[in-house]
């Protein structure tokens, strides 16, 4: 049950699923949100008490209930000062699963989460399961509620999950982790336990042997994926790489639609979390030969004069840009140009300089961040906006180059969300 003095922090599309399921259980939920427009706000019922442009203390440790936003950090004072008052503070992932009954995959990691996510909700759907796949891919966890549910694929977020204490996944996975999000967190450590509190009560962790940081607690149950031989791994079978599971050859990686060893090993993470859920491994594979990627992750946009543009926006952190770089590097026989900047969210930019001595010919920089990518080498070059990096690029790139948008940076120094970002990068590739 949800009490009568509940307050929802935040609109947007979670806000406003927590507001409809609140009505939905006749909770008529009080509203806040820090923005004097909060998104949404026109969509709100007549007569609900809202209060925008700030947050209210009284009214906050006056509550019985408050339902924070991913974006509303716990560290807010008055979020602090009405958690010390004994009000109780959750997410909209905490109020789905106090109704959801089906069995819950849970993924998370710094990169390839939506991608993973993705995979294992088709691999279900393959099955014939009715499915549903939600959380910080996209669609808010409590509409998943609007349907008939045999099994729920999370896509978490370490904001998420500070508000999520409920969360006993039949299978969760921590895919890496790398910097990011330490303009929220006060470390790497802090920002990495965040993560590791997916595997809180899984019945089965599913965990990287690339990356010892996604390392679940020692008397958990788990299982490891990695890119040698292992229980989810690679092996050399017919003079090819495949595919393995326990050691036995499942899957060609030419198969794979999606290119570059991380891919693969989103994909051995993937069956993994299939094969706790009962997922048949003819539905995983047919999955992982028809999978061709997700919209503004290492997506083709065009080729133009014999140079080819990909577009992925999604690379809101470095790891998630050296990823991208090591996914099309199979592919690239001319030379790379990167666009990249925006918000750094206190990020370390370092690992960009031996890529910038190497496969990087040069590197368009814009955005709120930008003197800190300038630094990194003598092929930077500073731009105004994206318009400029495009046009720089095309005309810096010849015949069988590559130009990869992979910022490195989250995007809301200039665009609503990392989407508009790629999508204004394509139509102005369209337009060369």
């Amino acid at each position: 049950m949800i009490p009568a003095r509940t307050v929802i922090i935040g609109l947007g599309q979670t806000g406003l699923s927590c507001v409809r399921h609140c009505l939905r259980l006749g909770v008529r939920p009080l509203v806040m949100d820090t923005r004097a427009r909060p998104p949404g706000a026109e969509q709100l019922p007549e007569g609900l008490e809202c209060y925008f442009g700030g947050l209210h203390g009284e009214i906050l440790g006056a509550a019985e209930l408050i339902i924070a936003s991913p974006g509303v950090p716990l560290a807010t004072p008055e979020l602090r000062q009405a958690a010390a008052a004994g009000v109780e503070i959750i997410g909209d992932v905490e109020l789905f699963l106090r109704e959801c009954t089906a069995p819950v995959i849970a993924i998370t990691g710094s990169n390839g989460k939506s991608t993973v996510t993705s995979l294992v909700g088709e691999m279900a759907a393959e099955a014939g399961l009715s499915v549903g796949v939600g959380g910080n891919i996209g669609t808010p966890a409590l509409e998943l509620l609007n349907q008939p549910l045999e099994l729920a694929v999370l896509e978490l977020s370490s904001f998420q999950l500070e508000t999520t204490p409920g969360l006993r996944a039949l299978a969760a996975t921590v895919l890496n982790i790398s910097e990011d999000h330490l303009d929220r967190y006060d470390s790497l450590a802090h920002y990495r336990d965040t993560k590791l509190g997916i595997y809180r009560g899984a019945g089965l962790c599913v965990y990287s042997r690339e990356d010892d940081e996604t390392r679940p607690p020692a008397d958990s149950r788990a299982v490891s994926f990695g890119l040698n031989q292992g229980e989810y791994g690679r092996v050399e079978h017919n003079g090819e790489r495949w595919l393995s599971v326990y050691g036995e050859p499942v899957l060609p990686v030419r198969e794979l639609r999606i290119v570059g060893a991380h891919n693969q090993l989103n994909a051995l993470a993937a069956m993994a979390l299939a094969d706790e859920a009962g997922i048949p491994r003819a539905a995983q594979l047919a999955v992982l030969r028809r999978f061709a990627g997700l919209a503004h992750r290492c997506q083709f946009v065009a080729e133009k004069q014999g140079v080819r543009w990909i577009n992925d926006s999604k690379a809101t952190n470095v790891g998630a840009t050296l990823a991208a770089i090591d996914g099309i590097a199979d592919g690239l026989t001319g030379r790379l140009w990167l666009i990249a900047g925006g918000q750094g969210k206190g990020q370390d930019f370092s690992p960009l300089v031996p890529l910038l001595n190497t496969c990087i010919a040069g590197m368009a920089c814009l955005g709120q961040d930008k003197q800190q990518l300038l630094a990194l080498g003598d092929n930077t070059h500073e731009v105004a906006d994206m318009a400029e990096a495009v046009a720089w690029c095309a005309q810096q790139a010849g015949p069988g180059d590559w130009v990869l948008l992979a910022p490195a940076c989250a995007s809301l120094d200039m665009y609503p969300n990392y989407l508009a970002r790629g999508e204004h990068f394509a139509t102005l590739v369209e337009a060369l």
